[in-house]
């Protein structure tokens, strides 16, 4: 009761707060919604490959895809201390029609007991200007 009484005198402002039928906070959107927003990368033959067990090398990798086609490189990203996989890496193959089929092939399958999901590969954005203030006095552009 004393909350909509406060309701009522606050001044016009603070009323969106207390009221129930205007949201007053935007919630940020669902990840199914930010992973539709997110758009494909065009077709290559270098795949992206997340959800690796931390057990994974980089030959279980290329085992895995080299079914599907002929892989010529395959790359687990490990961690520089523990030596284990960070859980993603990459996989590039000789051909798109080759590239397609391993995604196909293994995306959602899986590998060490863990579900893998496979993509093409973005291509890495170039390095911008350093944004900290940590910036050397000299830097001109």
């Amino acid at each position: 009761m004393a909350l909509r009484t406060a309701a009522a005198a606050a001044p016009c402002g603070l009323r969106r707060f207390f009221s129930t039928s205007i949201p007053a906070f935007n919630f940020p959107p669902s990840a199914a919604a930010a992973a539709q927003q997110r758009e494909k990368a065009e077709p290559s033959t270098n795949l992206f490959v997340s959800g690796l067990s931390k057990r994974t090398t980089t030959e279980k990798l290329q085992e895995a895809f080299s079914q599907f086609g002929e892989v010529l490189h395959a790359r687990v990203v490990t961690d520089r201390v523990s030596g284990y996989s960070k859980g993603f890496g990459f996989v590039r193959y000789a051909t798109l029609e080759e590239a397609a089929k391993g995604i196909e092939g293994m995306d959602g399958k899986f590998l060490d007991g863990w579900v893998i999901f496979a993509e093409y590969a973005r291509p890495r954005q170039p390095p911008g200007p350093p944004e900290n203030n940590m910036a050397s006095p000299y830097y001109r552009q």
